[in-house]
């Protein structure tokens, strides 16, 4: 026998289904832990496996896909964070080894390094100001060195919304500069 959420299962489904926002907050706190959990187990990174549940929810929210079984939806979210784990690392190791390839050249070259740096940092203040004003508000706090907690705090957000908005922000900053973001998240790095 399955675990009950507000009713049977059947029903909960269906609410889930119809994009009811209190079936949500309930399938939220019953999975969240869970979910964090299982991406730790396969990442070793909190902030990560926490930021990778957090888009998992999002997509169930957003995507039209309709769900027949309380274990097919349980079975589905697990599949997602196990999806967007597999992408994170694959991601990470292309990312790594493009910021070697980058270290390396750029040791060889440090004026032009430097030149290459202070661009980066022009593209990526002029498209942080191409924001929606919420996420350019929270990632301005970020590039100043403020953690989640302390965004939250001084905008009077939650820090999941806090880690929201910067999901959006990096998102939007990664389509915006393409291979630039990813030499401003090495440069960070250093």
């Amino acid at each position: 026998m399955g675990v009950r959420m507000n009713g049977t299962e059947q029903d909960f489904v269906h609410r889930i289904n119809v994009k009811e926002e209190t079936a949500f907050h309930d399938l939220f706190t019953r999975f969240r832990n869970y979910l964090v959990l299982f991406a730790m187990r396969r990442l070793g990174q909190l902030e990560v496996a926490e930021d990778i549940v957090q888009e998992t929810f999002i997509t169930v929210w957003e995507n039209k896909k309709t769900f027949n079984s309380y274990q097919g939806l349980k079975a589905y979210l697990y599949e997602l964070v196990q999806n967007k784990c597999t992408n994170y690392l694959k991601h990470k190791q292309v990312e790594d080894k493009y910021a070697s390839y980058v270290k390396t050249t750029s040791e060889e070259t440090g004026e032009d390094y430097n030149l290459m740096q202070e661009e980066i940092y022009r593209e990526l203040y002029v498209a942080v100001r191409e924001l929606p004003e919420k996420c350019q508000k929270v990632f301005g706090l970020h590039l100043e060195g403020k953690k989640n907690d302390e965004i939250a705090e001084i905008l009077g957000i939650s820090v999941l919304t806090v880690k929201s908005h910067k999901q959006n922000a990096i998102h939007i900053l990664k389509e915006k500069m393409g291979n630039l973001f990813l030499l401003y998240a090495y440069i960070c790095e250093m």
